[in-house]
């Protein structure tokens, strides 16, 4: 509902786009191996990118792809991804390439502007007893899982380019996440034994008036 939301900005700056080479925040050159080292990549025609959206709305008015970038936005007061669905307002990409068993690996680069908050910019769908077996939210410009102040992924991630790896091995039950090649968590997952990686905006508890996300070069990697 709209009272649950942020205070909407009074100005959207236009930020200038850089590619992704330009802006990497790591350690120091060599810091850490790249974790598809040991992946193939799979192949993702344009049929498997499945755009879920406010569902009175065109796909134009949320999402668009230009040059590459998927650019993907959403308001708190839009409706939700089906009539009568309890769920909260979305312009995010399923990617339709299911796994069951195996390592699969998620990588992408993100770009999230400042004032967006309050979101899930990533997730693996599926589990046991829930939906979700990981979730990665954007609070203030810090990336965290779910919404856990302890577990802090990045705690700058405001209007810049971050390379993402989540990997995830089914039979362990452990999801790995990097950004820009570094790792930064480790956790277990919640069992299940259908999964998708989905990635957007995908509104949460005390969320932004406005919400948005960017992404390019996504891939899908499976252990060989």
């Amino acid at each position: 509902m709209a009272t649950s939301c942020s205070l909407p900005w009074l100005l959207l700056v236009l930020i200038v786009l850089a590619p992704p080479c330009c802006d990497r925040r790591s350690t120091g050159a060599g810091a850490a191996a790249d974790p598809t080292l040991g992946f193939a990549a799979i192949e993702l025609t344009e049929d498997r990118f499945k755009l879920h959206k406010p569902y009175d709305l065109p796909p134009e008015q949320r999402y668009e792809f230009r040059d590459g970038m998927r650019r993907m936005w959403v308001y708190c007061t839009d409706k939700p991804l089906s009539p009568g669905s309890p769920t909260k307002p979305r312009s995010e990409i399923l990617l339709n390439a299911r796994y069951t068993t195996g390592v699969w690996q998620f990588e992408g680069y993100g770009y999230v502007p400042a004032g967006t908050s309050g979101v899930s910019v990533m997730q693996v769908f599926g589990a046991s007893g829930r939906n979700t077996t990981l979730m990665l939210h954007v609070y203030g410009g810090r990336l965290m899982y779910y919404h856990d102040e302890a577990r802090v992924v990045d705690g700058d991630i405001y209007d810049r380019w971050f390379r993402l790896n989540v990997v995830h091995d089914v039979e362990a039950g452990m999801l790995t996440v990097f950004v820009d090649g570094e790792e930064r968590l480790a956790v277990a997952g919640h069992g299940g034994y259908r999964h998708y990686f989905k990635f957007g905006v995908y509104t949460q508890t005390d969320p932004s008036h406005y919400m948005e996300s960017r992404w390019r070069d996504v891939k899908v990697y499976i252990k060989i």
